[in-house]
């Protein structure tokens, strides 16, 4: 099991961008695949982005959610640009031991607590 804490949320304008980190510990973040997931009120959790231990990675929407891993710091990153007030939701980060990326959440099995992201208009 590896331990997952989020960091980096708040409150931004539409138009502006965040960065959200996630540091973790507790396991070989080398071997893990690492998700970025977001949770709106009221809504399933949906897929943001995720990156392989290698770098590869896939998003949601490409360009506006870019991942990117530090394996030397143990932390992946998800910098969302272009922010919208539809962005608007709970970030959770994610990890899972296998090769390939998933979009899939029950793929994922180590999860963090969130970080809130509101984007007023």
């Amino acid at each position: 099991q590896v331990q997952l804490v989020e960091s980096g949320g708040g409150l931004v304008q539409a138009g502006g961008s965040l960065r959200l980190s996630c540091a973790a510990s507790g396991g070989v973040f080398s071997r893990y695949v690492m998700g970025w997931f977001r949770q709106a009120p009221g809504k399933e959790r949906e897929f943001v982005a995720a990156i392989s231990w290698s770098g590869d990675k896939i998003s949601s929407v490409k360009g506006r959610f870019i991942i990117s891993r530090d394996n030397a710091k143990n932390t992946v990153y998800l910098q969302i640009n272009s922010l919208i007030p539809e962005d608007t939701a709970v970030y959770y980060c994610a990890a899972v031991s296998r090769v390939r990326v998933s979009l899939q959440v029950n793929d994922y099995d180590n999860w963090g607590q969130g970080t809130q992201v509101t984007v007023s208009s």
